[in-house]
């Protein structure tokens, strides 16, 4: 029983750490206002394309339990910084969005995240400049 304690207590840590690098990073970049303000109005449609490329099962497992443990983190009433934090308080949320769709376009490719898309061709366009999706 003794390793299963260490374990715990080994994940929290590294859940602390990962939490630490993640607001030194947002400190480090301070998101610019105007980006978020942005990113906010593409919300409705980032919601269904990662629920659908979740339910995509022609995409990796690997992606797809990516897809859906950020969901789950998104539904998740308390995140890494609250949201009350004017502009780091939703920068968290931006930038694990962010990692996890680069992800998923290095493992099943930008044709995938464009066919899912829900929105305009301009509401793409912007998440692509957003996120960076096509570097």
């Amino acid at each position: 029983m003794d390793w299963w304690w260490r374990t715990l207590i080994g994940l929290a840590v590294a859940l602390l750490v990962i939490w630490v690098a993640l607001l030194v990073a947002l400190l480090i970049a301070k998101p610019d206002k105007g980006r978020l303000k942005e990113a906010l109005r593409l919300l409705p449609d980032l919601l269904r394309l990662l629920r659908r490329l979740a339910a995509d099962r022609t995409l990796p497992r690997g992606v797809r339990i990516r897809l859906a443990l950020l969901l789950a983190y998104l539904a998740v009433p308390f995140d890494l910084i609250p949201d009350f934090i004017p502009v780091l308080g939703y920068a968290d949320d931006a930038i694990i969005v962010t990692a996890v769709l680069r992800s998923t376009v290095r493992r099943a490719g930008l044709d995938a995240v464009r066919r899912h898309w829900p929105g305009t061709d301009d509401g793409f366009a912007a998440l692509s400049r957003l996120t960076g999706l096509g570097k």
